[in-house]
């Protein structure tokens, strides 16, 4: 018995077991959490910026652009794999990929990662592991002035809020699967 999400979409929904209502909205949050970091740092593709003052002018080079632009693109392709820990395609593999394709996923292929993941995130983005660097003596990037500074906090701690809710997504994949085997 497969059951449809309240929500329809083509990410979410169709499990074998029904997804709980919060963790469906935890993970649309996830690509949304990260999307203001990911434009705050577009401009510097182009050697803007954005109010950060060097002691040695940095030299700008071709590849910056697919540097930024590449960095961008991956974090918001990784958010949205948190949608496979609440649709079908995190529990069957979808029939267009080879290898995997209409097999059943282990629940430890994704719990492991996401879980990993999750922990990873919290250490790099929570203010503070951030706050124990600049203890260290790990130097922060200057500003020109406060608002250059307020900009880049507004666009950048969103991104606290990724870590913590896919562990929570993943928390949920784990209790909807865990009657399966985890082999």
């Amino acid at each position: 018995m497969r059951f449809k999400t309240l929500h329809p979409s083509p990410l979410v929904g169709d499990t074998a077991r029904p997804v709980p209502r919060w963790a469906i909205r935890c993970a649309r949050l996830i690509p949304l959490v990260i999307l203001p970091a990911c434009l705050w740092r577009l401009p510097f593709a182009f050697d803007y910026e954005m109010g950060q003052v060097y002691a040695v002018h940095k030299t700008w080079h071709w590849w910056v652009i697919l540097y930024v632009f590449g960095l961008s693109v991956l974090s918001e392709g990784l958010a949205y794999l948190s949608f496979g820990l609440v649709a079908r395609w995190g529990e069957v593999g979808p029939s267009w990929l080879p290898i995997i394709g209409g097999k059943r996923i282990p629940p430890l292929a994704a719990i492991i990662p996401a879980t990993l993941g999750g922990l990873a995130l919290i250490a790099l983005w929570d203010p503070l592991p951030l706050g124990f660097l600049h203890i260290a003596g790990v130097a922060q990037v200057p500003y020109s002035n406060g608002w250059w500074k307020a900009l880049a906090a507004v666009a950048t701690l969103p991104l606290t809020l990724w870590g913590p809710l896919l562990l929570a997504v993943t928390y949920a994949y784990y209790r909807r699967r865990r009657g399966e085997a985890v082999a």
